[in-house]
């Protein structure tokens, strides 16, 4: 029983501490303070450890050599390269489900879109912040592509990071309505059994939402000088 309990602590804590690193609540670089947090918490450091680990397993901490841990901190380069490898793998996935997915699948595709399409239009503020897991567009591709190393890795290694990236291109209206349209291309050519074209609009897609960051870095740098 008291081995549940700290699993439930711990993973509690691993989900509250990643949407705040996501959403920037805990900034970007910030040294982790184990006091500090589990005293803001109010849990033992048994737990928090734990979460720390598995904040550390999917790359959103790391850990330095007699330095401790913090925050990851996305360079340009490494978002640069973060998405240049989600251009292939994402590419690739989306070739693979083309095939692989069956008629249900595609089916629930097209009404997540529509749901999404949806909430856009309601939240009067035209932001396209997609949830975690089966609700995400590009997470429910991957996960039909029947490649469990490919999945596995995305999912492990890039997901979270991923996610920290798009709480910027979110924010912008223009993005929104793109996406949309270009997510409905990908759906059709998946419906339509094309897996080259499906893998070349999912690289044309992912392509362009980097275009977006890197103005968006740029603008940032500009404004900080």
């Amino acid at each position: 029983m008291v081995k549940n309990t700290h699993s439930t602590i711990a993973s509690n804590v691993f989900q509250q501490l990643k949407n705040e690193i996501i959403t920037g609540a805990i900034p970007q670089g910030q040294k982790i303070s184990e006091v500090s947090l589990s005293t803001r918490l109010g849990i033992s450091r048994g737990p928090l450890r734990e979460a720390l680990r598995l904040l550390e397993a999917i790359n959103l901490i790391e850990r330095t050599p007699h330095s401790g841990s913090k925050v990851v901190s996305l360079s340009y380069s490494k978002i640069r390269e973060l998405y240049q490898i989600r251009e292939l793998m994402e590419g690739f996935a989306t070739r693979l489900a083309a095939s692989q997915m069956t008629r249900p699948e595609i089916d629930t595709l097209y009404r997540l879109l529509d749901s999404h399409h949806n909430q856009i239009e309601s939240s009067g503020t035209h932001v396209y912040l997609q949830e975690e897991g089966d609700k995400d567009f590009h997470y429910y591709i991957y996960s039909k592509c029947n490649n469990q190393w490919l999945l596995d890795y995305l999912d492990n290694s890039l997901y979270q990071l991923i996610m920290m990236c798009r709480q910027q291109t979110a924010q912008i209206p223009s993005r929104a309505d793109l996406g949309i349209s270009e997510h409905i291309a990908i759906i059709d050519a998946i419906s339509d059994r094309d897996p080259e074209f499906a893998e070349i609009l999912m690289k044309r897609h992912i392509k362009g939402a980097w275009e977006t960051v890197k103005r968006l870095i740029f603008e940032v740098d500009l404004e900080s000088k």
